[in-house]
């Protein structure tokens, strides 16, 4: 969801460290950008980051991006980078940008994982093409993917599940696990990691939707 605009959010965002600005020269450089040559997993529509921070601490070999297309909204992730770099562990970096150019920022390969939580269903018909879990985002994933990389999927939104699944048919990729009660499944939550959405929708008593798929 799209917060309103915050005054000095784009300057924040302009001196912030943990911001990529040259995504695209990363391209196929990222383990340089890193220093490191641990995998890498993007969270694509990182919101306000709780997500991707507490992945980042429970990985310390993944190197973990967050993208956002609202600069309000990335100030949010950005405020909580300093309180979690005290805890010992290193931050993710983060890029301002819309999805659609993700082909032009990573290399083939170049990645192991993509988490989708809580992604804009775009309702309207006509705004389907816009949905990240719809086929032509799952044709860029796969194009950046390692072999047997994956994409991880969480929503309340039932129909925007069902439209997921849909997409999924003769897409390339394997589902390996799929629930519309996440929350019911000991399993899977061992390790799941809630964002801010989740954990207020699951409150309220929604439902949430995951599918785990790889390529």
């Amino acid at each position: 969801m799209r917060l309103r605009n915050i005054t000095g959010s784009r300057e924040f965002i302009a001196d912030s460290a943990q911001v990529v600005h040259d995504e695209c020269s990363c391209r196929g450089h990222w383990a340089e950008r890193f220093g490191n040559d641990h995998p890498i997993r993007i969270e694509i529509g990182c919101g306000k980051g709780r997500f991707i921070h507490e992945m980042a601490a429970r990985y310390p070999d993944v190197n973990f991006i967050g993208i956002e297309k609202y600069s309000s909204v990335l100030l949010r992730a950005l405020e909580k980078t300093e309180t979690q770099t005290a805890d010992g562990h290193t931050p993710p970096l983060f890029i301002r940008m819309d999805a659609e150019n993700i082909c032009e920022v990573f290399a083939p390969g170049e990645v192991e994982g993509i988490y989708l939580n809580f992604s804009d269903p775009w309702p309207k018909d006509r705004h389907a093409k816009r949905r990240l879990p719809g086929r032509r985002f799952l044709d860029r994933y796969r194009n950046i993917l390692a072999p047997g990389g994956f994409v991880q999927f969480k929503t309340d939104n039932n129909e925007l599940f069902d439209f997921a699944l849909e997409e999924l048919k003769d897409s390339g990729y394997t589902l390996v696990s799929c629930t519309r009660d996440l929350h019911s499944d000991a399993e899977l939550m061992k390790d799941n990691v809630m964002t801010e959405y989740e954990e207020r929708f699951s409150s309220q008593g929604n439902k949430i939707n995951r599918y785990l798929i790889r390529i």
